[in-house]
């Protein structure tokens, strides 16, 4: 899809991507680089024990972090672009545990699409959905520019 057949879809789901497991292993490996050593997510028994998850569960920046994978998954702007970058979150809000194991997916809105000088800033509606259960692990407004 093209940079002006976007602007007219303001409010509509645009994708949603195909279902990701989220592993203990990519939970252990996000937890080394980051540093983020909490039993929470790397303590299987103890989670098992004493957390009301029953596991370990993914970090919520671990599942932030996944959505750029998804959105590359399902997102197709054909446009030829200089560079596409992360701009931010107007809003971001961790709702709901990832439990190891669990199989997440991502629903695409776009919220808005505005011109800035090179190229356009586009406002995601995203909402991560975790399989089996109502209420989404994420949802966020996130920013990308593509440069033209």
């Amino acid at each position: 899809m093209t940079i002006q057949e976007l602007r007219s879809r303001a409010g509509e789901e645009i994708a949603v991507s195909p279902w990701h497991t989220v592993t203990q292993e990519q939970i252990d490996r996000f937890a080394e680089v980051t540093g983020d050593n909490q039993w929470i997510h790397i303590d299987a028994e103890r989670a098992r024990r004493e957390s009301p998850y029953g596991a370990p569960i993914a970090h919520g920046f671990l599942t932030v972090s996944m959505l750029s994978g998804m959105a590359q998954e399902c997102v197709k702007i054909t446009d030829p672009a200089k560079m596409r970058i992360n701009y931010g979150f107007n809003r971001l809000r961790f709702t709901g545990a990832v439990p190891a194991g669990s199989r997440i997916r991502t629903h695409f809105t776009l919220n808005s699409l505005k011109d800035v000088e090179g190229g356009v800033e586009i406002a995601w509606g995203v909402v991560v959905e975790v399989e089996g259960r109502e209420k989404p692990a994420l949802v966020a407004e996130w920013l990308g520019r593509t440069y033209l």
